[in-house]
């Protein structure tokens, strides 16, 4: 800066621009904007009368343009090129994309020398397609250089790089817009400044992990990452291709398969470990290990692409009608493809885009002229190789523009893992009106492995701006969408669909449910994802089933009247689920609510947000219409509060704990008497009589407290046991629980996992201290496993008298809770059962049958249990009493909970 007496001035340079691109656009425009004079734009001729997108902004500001075919003849400077340059007097050379070789009395002129924009993170990747070998290369992080330039290859001094992590499916087109672009221009910007300002550095490159692009030998018998990798990386210098049925085919849109298979039609193809498969979702490959990839697109050598799920169909589709209005259009096209095929005399419906000159940058120009002209129309370059005659691409632009044919590809931003032997993709933002998008104010939240405590994946975390755009794209999926006026059997048929398609990707749910709740995965893809599934496909059969009654009513002659009910969706439903079953929970709540007919958006806990966000995905892969469903994960404070208080939501499902349904009922009653449905914490009873079967009751009663590690919402928060038998239960209960195997939850043979999160976990240990403070008797565990992760030792207390705090209060662990009660005091011990203001289950064991009625009848819970626990159907009602809440999940009683009851009388 140079300092005057009051203000300080920022020093600017004169600057020479040598490139081309869109890139070299906007360095160009965004360095004018900070204050540098372009004394000179250097860059490529017209082609067939059109010019770069460099020249053609600095033409309309005046700037000098200089467009040299070449600076160089046989090795040697062109005088009067180099002369021209030169007398712009420029003090810097700004090479932001140069594909011509500039020579050295150019470069080293100016009195700052030259600067280059180089892909790749130098002296990674020298050379001309660094962002290609990136890919190739499998490297996990990419970026960009930029380098003072000198007489090697890409070999200068390095004066600032950016780098940036490469995920699983980047392409060459994400890497570079997502990154390379953005980040570039605003570089090329402060390194121009650094320079004005006398800080910029020189730091020579080290010859030490230094690459140049090389051909490699063409092979597909490479394991199947390594083949991804080299498909993603194309370009037509490697190329990436094989041959089938004698004919080379260049592969395009590759991503890794992590989850089984679909069916398809084999496809031998040369050098291949093994042939591949066609589906209804692309070309599947195998790599020497066997493991799987999807190639989407086929292209063949005369420039034809094809969808590669399309590769055994004959491609014959009927011609569609044209109207007056469309043939308008389609001769506004003609004309725009007699522009880009200037050589071309007249554009007939036979003429091929590609046989007639066209190259990339015309499919661009091309695309981008007719989104010109028909705003809305989602065209895609791919679309032009396609139906490469006049009139095959009139015929797809037309059926485009009718709406047929379309199939919007939904865009997500996986965070993947490789574990359980598969590649799991997991979505993480917001789903909102069918698309996944980050929270509006970009925030995020880390989701935690309890297995060990590491951070699986960054999950958006949703602001009230977000709830509201979910809830206003739900409003309108209910009102003037699809959803609303559907056939109720075809919604059904879209909800089994869904639940085939939760079927085929099971083993990825369940990992997911494992790794992020810390569920085992047995019981993860047995009961998690498998009793979710049956949830869906329950309530899809009941979509058809949704009836009403006639009623006869006092008739007052001479009038004759009917009245007839009719049940009705209630409209826009929020959702709020737990952590103990994220996906079952969803299902549990969201198949009733969506066979209802209404719309929905749903809060995953913040602990477990990704079976949710999955779930999403395979909505949209059923053919969901966009908006039904909405999943914004994030607090409860923040998100779930605003849902409570939604004016335009008219029932709200929580499954939680008692004091935040108390919470979420009052907000719901003020805001505008929303409906309400909770399902609230527990203290269930289970009293075994020593009649029992011993085996039996020993079993279960293991099972009532230490299912899915005691994260269960109807666990037995307290045995009472009689006192005949005490003993003798107690010593084979403690036999079992040394048996148990506390551990991987991915392990098969491992039988209680880690609890769901820390702050849990630590709830458990002090509920321990408690029971042992207040005299209960501590029998074994009480402890957190010394070992990563959050695991807590399966315990037992006995000697629990009524007082007690773990007498009343839910662990919601792994803590069995044991008390007496005398020989044959029936009376006695139902009384002790129900003090307690919980109710959600119960249960029972004896031989005795009209001891088992006597029983159940005075039991004041929801679900009474005889001679087993924990058996819940997806056709039984499940809900609670007292301050376990109110209203069903399951069976035909839930539909009740998401219809209204509208009474029509008709006098006729």
């Amino acid at each position: 800066r140079i300092w005057g007496k009051y203000m300080c001035f920022d020093l600017k340079l004169r600057l020479a621009l040598i490139g081309q691109s869109l890139f070299g656009q906007e360095v160009y425009t965004n360095l004018r904007k900070q204050g540098h004079r372009v004394v000179g734009v250097f860059t490529v001729p017209d082609r067939d009368g059109k010019a770069d997108p460099l020249a053609v902004v600095a033409e309309k500001d005046g700037t000098p343009v200089f467009k040299f075919p070449r600076w160089r003849v046989k090795g040697k400077p062109i005088p009067e090129v180099v002369e021209a340059y030169k007398a712009v007097g420029a003090e810097l050379n700004v090479m932001p994309f140069c594909s011509q070789f500039i020579p050295m009395n150019v470069i080293d002129h100016p009195a700052h020398g030259s600067i280059i924009y180089h892909p790749s993170i130098l002296p990674l990747h020298r050379g001309a397609s660094a962002i290609n070998w990136t890919l190739i290369q499998g490297d996990k992080k990419a970026g960009f250089s930029i380098f003072w330039a000198d007489d090697g290859l890409d070999t200068g001094p390095i004066l600032l790089q950016r780098e940036c992590h490469v995920e699983p499916n980047d392409t060459v087109d994400s890497l570079y817009n997502r990154f390379l672009f953005p980040e570039g221009i605003k570089a090329m910007v402060e390194s121009v400044q650094l320079i004005a300002d006398g800080k910029a550095p020189r730091v020579p490159q080290t010859e030490e992990g230094a690459s140049y692009e090389g051909i490699q030998k063409k092979s597909n018998s490479k394991p199947a990452e390594a083949i991804h990798n080299w498909i993603r990386g194309h370009d037509k210098v490697p190329g990436a291709w094989a041959v089938i049925d004698g004919r080379t085919v260049t592969l395009y849109g590759s991503s890794m398969l992590g989850e089984s298979v679909p069916a398809g039609q084999p496809l031998e193809i040369e050098g291949a470990s093994q042939p591949g498969v066609v589906t209804k979702n692309g070309l599947v490959l195998y790599g020497s290990d066997s493991k799987a990839l999807m190639v989407k697109n086929l292209q063949f050598e005369d420039g034809k692409m094809i969808s590669a799920a399309k590769y055994f169909s004959s491609g014959d589709t009927a011609r569609v009608e044209l109207t007056d209005d469309e043939k308008k259009i389609a001769e506004e096209i003609r004309d725009i493809w007699k522009g880009i095929l200037s050589n071309v005399a007249a554009i007939e419906e036979t003429t091929d885009f590609f046989k007639s000159g066209a190259a990339s940058m015309d499919v661009v120009r091309l695309v981008e002229e007719i989104k010109q002209r028909c705003v809305g129309l989602q065209l895609q370059n791919e679309d032009v190789y396609m139906a490469t005659t006049f009139q095959d691409f009139i015929q797809m632009f037309v059926r485009r523009l009718r709406g047929e044919d379309q199939e919007e590809e939904m865009v997500i931003d996986y965070a993947t893992k490789d574990v359980n032997n598969m590649t799991v993709k997991m979505p993480w933002q917001c789903f909102i009106n069918g698309k996944f998008e980050d929270a509006e104010n970009g925030k995020t939240a880390n989701t935690i492995n309890p297995a060990d405590g590491s951070v699986i994946c960054k999950v958006a975390y949703a602001s009230v701006g977000d709830v509201d755009r979910a809830v206003a794209a739900a409003k309108e999926a209910f009102e003037v969408g699809p959803w609303g006026r559907m056939n109720p059997r075809d919604r059904g048929t879209l909800l089994y669909k869904l639940a085939d398609l939760m079927e085929e990707h099971q083993e990825e749910l369940a990992t997911i449910e494992s790794i992020d709740s810390g569920a085992v995965y047995t019981l993860a893809l047995k009961t998690h994802v498998g009793m979710s599934i049956q949830t869906f496909r329950y309530f899809a059969g009941w979509c058809d089933k949704i009836q009403g009654k006639t009623i006869p009513i006092n008739q007052a002659r001479p009038n004759r009247n009917l009245t007839f009910t009719k049940k009705e969706p209630l409209g826009v439903c929020a959702i709020v689920i737990p952590w103990n079953y994220p996906l079952m929970m969803l299902a549990w709540k969201s198949a009733a609510c969506l066979a209802a007919g209404n719309t929905l958006v749903l809060k995953p806990a913040q602990v477990t947000p990704l079976s949710a966000l999955k779930f999403a995905e395979l909505t949209v892969k059923a053919g969901i219409p966009k908006g039904v469903i909405n999943i914004v994960p994030g607090s409860g404070g923040m998100v779930g509060q605003r849902l409570s208080d939604h004016p335009d939501i008219r029932k709200l499902g929580f499954t939680g704990s008692t004091p935040i349904g108390k919470q979420i009922m009052k907000s719901c009653a003020l805001s505008n008497l929303k409906k309400v449905s909770l399902e609230l914490g527990g203290k269930s009873p289970l009293i075994i009589f020593s009649d029992c079967d011993m085996d039996k009751a020993v079993r279960m009663g293991m099972s009532s407290v230490f299912f899915n590690k005691g994260e269960n919402c109807i666990a037995a928060g307290r045995l009472f046991v009689e006192e005949s038998i005490h003993d003798e239960y107690i010593r084979r209960v403690l036999e079992e629980i040394k048996k148990m195997k506390v551990g991987d939850p991915l392990d098969r043979s491992t039988d209680h996992g880690p609890q769901n999160h820390k702050a849990h976990m630590d709830k458990l240990v002090e509920y321990c201290e408690v029971g042992v403070k207040e005299g209960a008797t501590l029998v074994y565990g009480g402890k957190q496993v010394d070992r990563p992760g959050f695991f807590m030792e399966p315990t037992l207390f006995t000697d629990v008298e009524d007082h007690m705090f773990i007498a009343k209060e839910e662990s919601f662990g792994p803590i069995m809770v044991v008390s007496k009660f005398k020989d044959g005091d029936i009376d006695g011990v139902l009384n002790r059962a129900n003090d307690t203001e919980f109710g959600l289950a119960s249960g029972v064991f004896t031989r005795d049958i009209n001891k088992a009625m006597y029983v159940s009848e005075r039991l004041d819970a929801g679900t009474v249990f005889v001679n087993t626990y924990n058996k819940t159907d997806v056709a039984s009602p499940f809900g609670g009493f007292k301050q376990s809440g109110f209203g069903k999940d399951l069976g035909e009683d839930a539909l009740n909970e998401y219809l209204r009851t509208k009474a029509v009388t008709v006098e006729y």
